[in-house]
């Protein structure tokens, strides 16, 4: 009894050329499908990860850490989740419970699936108005080490609020447009996009 066993020189894919040197081409990158509050997150998580950096770097390295890393790399951090969420309401990527959606009749579901996209731009909005009212109240007030006002962090959060906001209206329209969301069909999940 004899097996065979493939050589690489029977697979359809040739890596080495004819001159023995090794060829492969990269995909081109597709930028297209960011949208600007994913720059925004990673401009966040670039500076993010460069103060925390410069924290690691004095603490260990210089043995004198510098103090205000950890208060800045903390309001970073909520900037980044923040606009970050953004992005998972436009991909429709948060977490769902969708186990009744297997056993109910595709007309509930159907309703089910428009009261959630509801309840969540309700959410959303209401979450943007929460946060402009507790910006009027915390006022001028300073952060801890840095001689910044705390408003700009919440700034940012009402800014991430109302994108979110935003884009829980745009999938919305869109599952009003294709007749279904991703709680009625799961198997869409890597095509949601508004």
């Amino acid at each position: 009894m004899s097996t065979h066993i493939p050589d690489i020189a029977d697979e359809t894919e040739h890596v080495l050329g004819a001159d023995g040197e090794f060829h492969v081409t990269d995909e081109p990158i597709d930028l297209s499908h960011h949208r600007f509050e994913d720059w925004i997150a990673f401009g966040f998580f670039w500076v993010l990860a460069t103060t925390v950096f410069y924290q690691f770097f004095t603490r260990y390295a210089l043995n004198d850490s510098a103090s205000w890393t950890e208060e800045i790399a903390r309001y970073l951090l909520i900037c980044t989740v923040f606009v970050g969420a953004a992005m998972s309401v436009r991909r429709n990527t948060h977490i769902h419970v969708d186990i009744f959606y297997r056993f109910l009749p595709a007309r509930m579901t159907r309703v089910m699936s428009t009261l959630v996209d509801l309840a969540r731009i309700l959410f959303f909005g209401y979450m943007v108005y929460l946060t402009y009212a507790l910006m009027g109240k915390i006022g001028r007030q300073q952060m801890s080490i840095i001689d910044w006002p705390i408003g700009l962090v919440y700034a940012v959060v009402l800014f991430g609020f109302a994108l979110m906001c935003f884009r829980a209206v745009t999938t919305a329209a869109k599952h009003w447009r294709q007749g279904f969301s991703v709680l009625e069909r799961p198997e869409t999940t890597g095509s949601e996009e508004a």
